[in-house]
């Protein structure tokens, strides 16, 4: 009966002790929280079980914000570049970005410049969305930002076109939740005019009651059309977020033309650029 007594009081303590141990808890960069059990760690991952399961859940580092251990330790991971791998594309090398970054696009609304000088805002949305639309069916394996979202995100955090210059491309990367941002510039310039001239006339005959020409009387009139032609380039910029340049690029339209069109010049630059897939 004593023994017995005695394995009793054992068990109770034991579970006591058991029941005052702090769980581990591991905190999410979305901010979620899993209380229970740190398994095990490893360069890239964590694994983990919850309070009172059985099952075994591994999360991806860059996935964690800290881990907060029972005895009270502290592990941040807040440099979740440092957790990420080197890839190859075009030749470009290329660093993995958080989970929620990774191989997502924005285009930012292009700069238009007429003359050297700041042109109309409406021709730089036209530009961003016309990059949208040429990209989006040669982005395989990528997330792209409709412009309509990428704008809405920029207007709300109050990142208007004349305070952009004052955000660094991480920043504005981390604010659009992507690992890549498109930025590019229009530029139009007048060139030559061509000018065409057309000359009509006409000849009125007079004649008297004998049917017979009494007299001959013409006129001529001249008209004049002039008709401007621009030259037109487009610079193409892609950055990464961590502020990386992995491509810059200027091309300029081979023939001048009559309404300022920009599509050559642009599709020529984003099939080069290391995002475009064929």
């Amino acid at each position: 009966m004593k023994k017995l007594s005695l394995s009793l009081i054992a068990i109770i303590m034991a579970l006591n002790l058991f029941a005052q141990t702090k769980p581990d808890v591991l905190v999410k960069t979305n901010g979620e929280e899993m209380k229970g059990k740190i398994v095990k760690v490893t360069d890239t991952d964590v694994s983990f079980i919850y309070s009172g399961e059985t099952a075994e859940y591994v999360i991806k580092k860059s996935d964690i914000a800290k881990l907060v251990h029972g005895s009270g330790r502290i592990e941040t991971f807040s440099d979740v570049a440092a957790q990420s791998v080197t890839r190859k594309s075009d030749g470009v090398a290329m660093t993995a970005s958080p989970v929620d970054h990774h191989n997502k696009i924005a285009i930012l609304p292009f700069t238009y410049l007429m003359d050297n000088q700041p042109g109309a805002d409406q021709i730089g949305i036209k530009a961003q969305q016309d990059t949208y639309t040429l990209l989006s069916q040669h982005t395989a394996g990528y997330t792209l930002l409709d412009p309509r979202t990428t704008n809405a995100l920029l207007a709300k955090a109050g990142v208007t076109k004349d305070k952009m210059m004052g955000y660094t491309m991480k920043e504005i990367c981390d604010l659009l939740s992507v690992e890549y941002i498109i930025e590019g510039t229009v530029t139009q310039n007048k060139g030559y005019q061509t000018n065409s001239s057309v000359t009509s006339g006409s000849t009125k005959v007079k004649r008297n009651d004998n049917n017979s020409v009494t007299g001959v009387k013409g006129s001529e009139s001249n008209y004049g059309n002039s008709v401007q032609r621009y030259d037109v380039s487009v610079n193409l910029n892609v950055y990464m977020d961590n502020n990386a340049s992995i491509f810059s690029q200027t091309h300029k339209a081979f023939l001048s033309n009559t309404d300022g069109s920009y599509s050559g010049p642009l599709e020529y630059l984003l099939k080069r650029s290391p995002i475009y897939r064929k």
